[in-house]
């Protein structure tokens, strides 16, 4: 009689097994804008103790993280067309912030549509033309701003009253509710936080507020060692913030309760700051706690966000067949090298986020630091995970072999970098390379005209460049040689 009864469970779990595989899985894209690794605890580090997201750190503990995920063009509108499209910028034709995106073009969403996914996006766009290949779309306009944010509805503007992470999060749950349950989905849930001009919610202006946030050990960085381009950047926590980064003034719209709420906190620390007059490094220093705080609040925000969508999951039971995938549009300075922004290919803003869960897929509390893998790959992998075509020119290619622990043998060893937008906050246009072990970086304009080369293993904070260095000769030959061929393989036009 036992024997029978297990005979019976056993075919009923096939069978629902098998109806279960047989229905495309959701694809849940969770994406921010300049959130560090340094600033995930999952990944580490001395942040993590002190200002914990353990609700990003879920999607690791259930999936995959991976430490060497690395973008094409760390700066965020070229970032999102590289994520839409599988190409590299001077394919998909947004090189710099101040190009339009060319919504005609091929891009992932359009073909989630054709292979049967409903398609959305909530939360910030920034990519000028208005969003096509979605069924519905909610997106900021510009940069938008940390309270009572305006959407772009469809076409319409709709004008939001709350904490913009908050309304992005509700808006995002609002389709999750109001969707065709008959069809697998694709949804981009995608948050300003924790770009800056980082406004807090006003639920968290006291987290961090009686302690000192640990300094990183580059925060005083004289730039000796290397090429005279990282000396003249302009994103310096000292000289370069500004009194809207600095909290002195507000860059959003405010009702005057929430006026009223932000005054009570900054102006009194604000008035402290102008009396005192600071000078020197006790100026940097404030300057970097008031910045590093300000912006692991925003992150704060995102981590709860990041909890309510799982849970969102878990309650409808969604979890077993939805992928998620949290990343960035690129990573970020929290201080090192005295810097905020982001702009070059050095590890801090050059290394974005990637974690992600597909159950019964993807082993749980994976970490990745083997495979170099990148934004240009995002689109080939949503397609895959949906079993839809992925068409010959797409640059990057799926992940999700890797996400199953069976990394093809012919896995990409070198990933190429090119930044475009020159004399942004410094920052002089630049390519280059990487194995992840060694990094060789050009910058051809006139003004610099110099290569840098980096041991990544000897030296991680890459303070000191060994470029021509004899020992390095090899190295750096063949580095050079996969610069070449990289850029004729991705066909990138070099003068």
């Amino acid at each position: 009689m036992m024997r029978s009864i297990l005979y019976f469970l056993g075919i009923l779990f096939f069978i629902s097994g098998n109806l279960c595989s047989s229905q495309k899985p959701n694809i849940l894209f969770l994406f921010c804008d300049d959130h560090a690794t340094q600033a995930i605890s999952a990944y580490g580090g001395p942040l993590a103790e002190i200002a914990p997201t353990p609700n990003i750190d879920r999607i690791a503990k259930e999936g995959m993280l991976f430490r060497k995920c690395y973008v094409t063009n760390s700066i965020c509108g070229p970032s999102r067309a590289v994520v839409l499209t599988g190409k590299y910028s001077h394919l998909n034709g947004f090189r710099v912030n101040g190009d339009t995106f060319d919504g005609s073009q091929q891009t992932a969403p359009k073909l989630l549509r054709k292979a049967g996914y409903q398609t959305a996006i909530v939360g910030k766009w920034h990519l000028k033309s208005e969003p096509t290949g979605f069924d519905h779309f909610e997106v900021l306009r510009g940069q938008g701003q940390y309270y009572n944010p305006i959407l772009n509805t469809d076409g319409k503007k709709v004008k939001h009253e709350g904490y913009t992470t908050d309304v992005i999060t509700d808006q995002t749950l609002e389709w999750l509710d109001n969707r065709d349950p008959d069809k697998p989905f694709f949804l981009m849930s995608q948050h300003k936080a924790p770009h800056g001009r980082w406004e807090p919610a006003i639920r968290h202006l006291d987290f961090l507020a009686d302690i000192d946030v640990p300094e990183p050990s580059t925060l005083f960085d004289d730039y000796s060692g290397r090429s005279k381009a990282a000396a003249g950047h302009k994103m310096g926590l000292a000289d370069h913030m500004g009194p809207h980064r600095l909290m002195l003034e507000y860059s959003s719209k405010l009702t005057p309760k929430q006026k009223t709420a932000l005054d009570e906190y900054f102006e009194p620390r604000n008035k402290a700051y102008l009396e005192a007059n600071l000078e020197g490094r006790d100026r940097t220093r404030w300057h970097y706690q008031r910045y590093i705080k300000n912006y692991l609040r925003c992150v704060k925000a995102v981590d709860e966000s990041v909890g309510r969508l799982l849970k969102y999951l878990d309650d409808n039971g969604l979890t077993e067949n939805t992928v998620v995938i949290y990343s960035s549009d690129q990573g970020f300075y929290l201080g090192e090298h005295g810097w905020f922004d982001k702009r070059w290919m050095y590890e801090e803003s050059f290394r974005t986020p990637l974690l992600v869960r597909w159950p019964g897929m993807v082993a749980p509390g994976t970490v990745n630091s083997k495979d170099i893998v990148s934004n240009l790959d995002f689109a080939s992998t949503f397609l895959d995970v949906a079993d839809a075509p992925i068409p010959n020119d797409l640059q990057g290619r799926s992940l999700t072999p890797v996400l199953r622990g069976n990394t093809p043998s012919d896995w990409r060893d070198y990933h190429y970098y090119h930044y475009y937008e020159s004399g942004g906050h410094g920052v002089p246009l630049h390519f280059g390379v990487t194995d992840g072990r060694y990094k060789l970086i050009r910058f051809p304009e006139p003004r610099i005209d110099a290569w840098e080369l980096y041991g990544l293993e000897s030296d991680p904070r890459e303070l000191e460049s060994r470029f021509g260095d004899p020992a390095l000769s090899d190295v750096q030959a063949e580095l050079e040689d996969q610069l070449r061929a990289l850029q004729k393989k991705y066909e990138v036009p070099v003068e």
